[in-house]
């Protein structure tokens, strides 16, 4: 059977690849081995922020209950519906997707892609071929998995990756995390407001390690203030298995106490991910790879006319709004609407633990080495009518300006509901809003968003409340 397109992969790449492709009136065909929605719906972005949003729900009664009049005593956490609550959201959200596909017409194609040269495919199941199909362009769109040390024994029970980690049979008594990515750093809090003993290792200098300098240095503030401990620059010499206490021992290596011997029930190992290009057929079709990435141009075709890559598999940032976006980018220009590039320095990053975090453009250390002048602004929630109200006054928004053209270099937030926030600075940046515009805008009060306006005006010398 020949398609107008083939996608591989059905994550927020792929499905909306597919559907934009259908829109435009393309014969479209979507091969999926395992599940509708890929990684970021079955494995990663939903069912976390389903656990997130138990563990916040919980912590929130814990701590604030009594002051908003609400007796919280015998608390009693059901951590297997917790965990079924987020397995019931994923396959709702399934079906939704699902929906999408039949009534754009998309046909689905469950089983494993191998490339072919001439643009075809070839499905199996259970390792036998199934069928072969061609198409006028194919789309590479598999994602990512977890990146694996190669020097661990991964017995996916005591110690695991982030897939595990969402669905524990039970909640051990105390865990290691290796690695304080987005991943890693929203697994900490969930399983910590769980009851779990959570300690994590990260060999970079800061917790969060591509964020900016004040934002994680207050992470680590908040993190330990609540007894999460955590060793940067640190890295580990050994793990053992202790079979007669069920345990498991890691040796780390730190700037401070040098070496350091820990316990845990599970090490979690949150290192981040790699591209999901093995076994797929590029090497047969001649698809060129650096470093594990496909290569492509700004239009997202590789060097092989007819094949194409978007999200995880190429080198850009590895989230699911970025993956979702090159995929429309990808289809139109295959249809040659010429739409605009994606600014990738325009990308929201988010990580939803408590407090959140949200970020766009250059870190306040990126915008120095890249030669700016600046202005920096600053404003804690502290100081906040609606966050004083809401009881959570933890993080500040902090907002970098180049002083000779008034450019909104950077935006990064850490606080309650922030990832709510960060979207209006992407479209100011987008619409290259000066700060004077942004001030002259009003904003509610009282509202999260006047935070916003206060870090811009605390950068010009203006600001009202602080």
């Amino acid at each position: 059977m020949h398609f107008d397109v083939i996608i591989l992969g059905s994550g927020p790449g792929g499905y909306v690849a597919s559907i934009r492709a259908a829109q435009l009136g393309m014969k479209t065909a979507i091969v999926e081995k395992e599940s509708l929605g890929g990684i970021c719906l079955n494995w990663g972005c939903i069912p976390t922020k389903s656990l997130l949003n138990s563990a916040k729900i919980l912590q929130s009664i814990k701590k604030n209950g009594e002051l908003f009049g609400i007796k919280n005593e015998n608390i009693e956490i059901n951590y297997p519906e917790i965990i079924s609550k987020s397995r019931r959201i994923v396959d709702q959200i399934k079906k939704g997707i699902l929906f999408l596909m039949k009534k754009n017409g998309v046909h689905v194609i469950y089983g494993n892609a191998q490339l072919k040269k001439r643009k075809k495919i070839e499905i199996f199941k259970n390792e036998k071929s199934i069928g072969e199909y061609s198409a006028s362009h194919i789309i590479i769109s598999t994602g990512a998995i977890p990146k694996i040390d190669t020097e661990i024994q991964y017995d996916r029970k005591k110690i695991i990756t982030y897939k595990e980690a969402l669905s524990l049979s039970s909640l051990p008594k105390k865990m290691i995390i290796i690695g304080s990515g987005s991943i890693g750093l929203e697994l900490a809090y969930f399983y910590h407001s769980m009851g779990t003993k959570v300690t994590i290792i990260e060999i970079c200098p800061k917790l969060f390690p591509s964020g900016d300098d004040d934002i994680s240095d207050y992470l680590k503030r908040c993190f330990d203030k609540i007894g999460i401990k955590s060793y940067v620059s640190s890295s580990i010499n050994q793990i053992i298995y202790n079979t007669e206490n069920n345990e498991v021992i890691i040796d780390i290596k730190t700037l401070s106490l040098k070496n350091l011997v820990l316990k845990a029930d599970t090490i979690l190992y949150a290192i981040g991910v790699v591209p999901n290009v093995k076994h797929i057929g590029l090497e047969e079709v001649g698809i060129q790879t650096e470093k594990g990435f496909i290569v492509v141009d700004e239009n997202y075709r590789t060097n092989i006319d007819g094949y194409y890559a978007i999200g995880d598999v190429i080198k850009t940032p590895s989230l699911a709004h970025v993956a979702s976006n090159e995929a429309i980018n990808c289809i139109e220009n295959i249809k040659g609407l010429n739409c605009k590039k994606i600014d990738y320095n325009n990308i929201p990053k988010c990580v939803y633990s408590l407090p959140e975090i949200a970020s766009v453009g250059y870190t306040e250390k990126e915008s120095k080495e890249k030669g700016f002048q600046i202005k920096v602004g600053k404003f804690p929630f502290s100081a906040l009518g609606r966050a004083i109200s809401d009881e959570n006054t933890d993080g500040f928004v902090k907002v970098i300006f180049d002083d000779k053209y008034d450019e909104w270099l950077g935006c990064h937030m850490i606080g309650n509901h922030v990832t709510d926030l960060i979207p209006e600075v992407v479209v100011a940046r987008k619409l290259e809003s000066t700060s004077h515009e942004i001030l002259e805008s009003i904003h509610p009060h009282p509202s999260l968003s006047e935070s916003i306006i206060e870090s811009i005006a605390h950068a010009y010398g203006k600001a009202i409340h602080l």
